[in-house]
């Protein structure tokens, strides 16, 4: 099983390789020199966003890095709320079809979503935006108040919320149903963001 502390290993090594130093990679990426830092000694672990940013930065394939860290179940915990439970079912077969290395978790129940992700580190979260009593634009802003690094695609029956949702910070939006084509191609465009 691959750990955190193996992909801090190849993390530096790469960079080392490269020539960069940790202050050098934070730049380009846009974090913290210390955010590199807890990384390589393993105190920290990146999202999958930010690992492909720094695949990109250094300019290996993105697999290197994401093999050194993707066995680990905890390593990608992926989430879907939906309120239907036909279409949630769909949505946590396709996500799991196409990321088979996460734990992919669904919730018909936005509280229950909330109280998943305060207690679990939520690498991606798939929201419809209708949800009953709850509306998936502010579950997107609440879940983006406790991990701000956390990536946010909605997923939705009604086209029209596209406007709406990109006034939150989420990332991604897809229209139901979720099939592993158009799943597959809103993670790809993620990657370089």
């Amino acid at each position: 099983m691959a750990s955190v502390d193996s992909f801090a290993e190849t993390l530096k090594n790469i960079r080392t390789e490269k020539g960069f130093s940790q202050q050098q990679l934070a730049s380009k990426l846009f974090v913290d020199r210390s955010s590199v830092a807890k990384w390589e000694n393993g105190s920290r672990f990146p999202d999958a966003i930010i690992i492909s940013r720094i695949a990109k930065v250094l300019d290996v394939d993105v697999s290197l890095l994401l093999e050194s860290a993707s066995v680990d179940a905890e390593a990608m915990n992926v989430i879907v709320v939906d309120d239907e439970n036909i279409l949630l079912a769909g949505a946590v077969q396709v996500i799991t079809e196409v990321l088979p290395e996460a734990s992919v978790t669904g919730f018909t129940n936005a509280a229950e979503a909330m109280d998943f992700f305060r207690n679990n580190r939520i690498s991606l979260a798939f929201l419809d935006i209708e949800l009953g009593k709850v509306n998936g634009l502010t579950l997107c802003n609440e879940l983006l108040e406790i991990n701000p690094l956390a990536t946010v695609i909605f997923f939705t029956s009604y086209p029209d919320y596209a406007l709406k949702a990109w006034d939150t910070r989420a990332s991604g939006f897809l229209v139901k149903p979720l099939t592993v084509e158009s799943v597959s191609e809103q993670l790809e465009k993620l990657r370089f963001l």
